[in-house]
């Protein structure tokens, strides 16, 4: 009871402030009690979405987050939930309006409340771009945690062993990634091709940028800790871990269509869901957890394989977003269990790995 007050306090009382807001927004908009509990019932479908499909974004960022100073975790945690509250579940959707109606930001919003389904029409037509860009940059976040020559703990032994050996060749999951988007791009009509190309190499030339920035720092850091002066900055994971949400984001705020096509409705359910998922990596970071078990960050980046790889192929298929949940939380909940076994066969203090 102490752990949930203590990472998941804010979370509840938020849970509560957004279905109240809810409440008051279906008896105003709807004025009656079925209408008003109908929408509150969508809210918490959508929130319970939202967490399903996000567990192994908590896992990955808690992975990134434990090697950051203190100060700039806490700047994701504060700056970063904003951003993914704010500006994914409520200015992303409207700025893709704007963008592909040519509408101003009143005019957007006016359509959002007043003309929800031309709204979600919109919305859903500029999918084939952020299934692209999203499913890019996902897919080298997975292909980059396995194509590490000096990573040294293995879950699916024999495949990410031969993974961390095929790394030797350089840039080789960038060419994979390029094939891929070729490969589908070939099931595409000539201009939805040209769409879905032009996004996915963006969002791989966007993990190339916040590599390179990373790296970048990193390197400064080193020279002025060889200098003697003391570096505290995290401005590179800031900024990975920002797009990173951003990309796992993409796959929630469009599947929430499916359930509705209110914008208040869907921006209140996905926040309650972002927020229990920084809730989860608060609590995966202090405790430690990544530590405790050994193969949970690599259930996570096979999640996240998984989630670009369906984000790719959503361009041509239509996946329903439970199917992505269901496969994430198998992947990490087998890799948890594979924890728990091998913390049983070797009881002593176990090392936190690499990579």
């Amino acid at each position: 009871m102490q752990t949930i007050r203590q990472f998941y306090g804010f979370s509840l009382i938020f849970t509560l402030i957004c279905l109240g807001l809810g409440g008051w927004y279906g008896w105003s908009s709807t004025g009656t009690v079925s209408g008003t509990a109908s929408m509150l019932w969508i809210i918490i479908v959508l929130s319970v979405l939202e967490i399903s499909l996000s567990f192994d974004n908590a896992v990955v960022n808690a992975s990134v987050l434990k090697d950051m100073d203190k100060i700039w975790q806490r700047r994701f945690l504060t700056w970063g939930i904003a951003f993914a509250v704010f500006g994914m579940r409520i200015v992303f959707p409207l700025a893709i309006v704007a963008i592909a109606a040519g509408l101003g930001p009143v005019e957007t919003i006016d359509l959002s409340l007043n003309d929800p389904q031309e709204y979600e029409r919109i919305v859903s037509s500029a999918h084939v771009g952020i299934a692209g860009f999203g499913g890019a940059f996902l897919a080298m976040v997975g292909l980059k945690f396995f194509f590490d020559l000096d990573k040294d703990v293995h879950w699916i032994f024999k495949i990410e062993e031969w993974l961390s050996k095929f790394a030797a060749l350089p840039a080789a999951e960038i060419a994979i990634l390029l094939l891929v988007l070729w490969g589908i791009s070939g099931l595409l009509p000539p201009e939805e091709a040209l769409t879905f190309l032009i996004a996915g190499i963006l969002g791989l030339i966007t993990f190339i940028a916040v590599e390179g920035i990373n790296t970048i720092l990193e390197l400064h850091e080193e020279k002025k800790r060889l200098q003697g002066a003391v570096v505290k900055s995290g401005l590179g994971g800031f900024l990975y871990l920002n797009v990173l949400d951003a990309s796992f984001s993409f796959d929630g705020v469009i599947g929430a269509f499916a359930l509705s096509n209110n914008m208040i409705v869907i921006a209140l359910g996905l926040s309650i869901g972002a927020m229990f998922v920084r809730s989860m990596t608060i609590h995966l970071v202090e405790k430690g957890t990544l530590a405790q078990y050994r193969f949970l960050e690599n259930g996570a980046f096979w999640a996240i394989i998984v989630l670009g790889g369906i984000m790719l192929a959503s361009a041509k298929f239509h996946i329903p977003e439970t199917i992505t949940g269901l496969i994430g939380a198998a992947l990490i909940g087998l890799s948890l269990w594979w924890s728990v076994r091998h913390n049983r066969e070797n009881p002593e203090p176990t090392r936190m790995p690499h990579g």
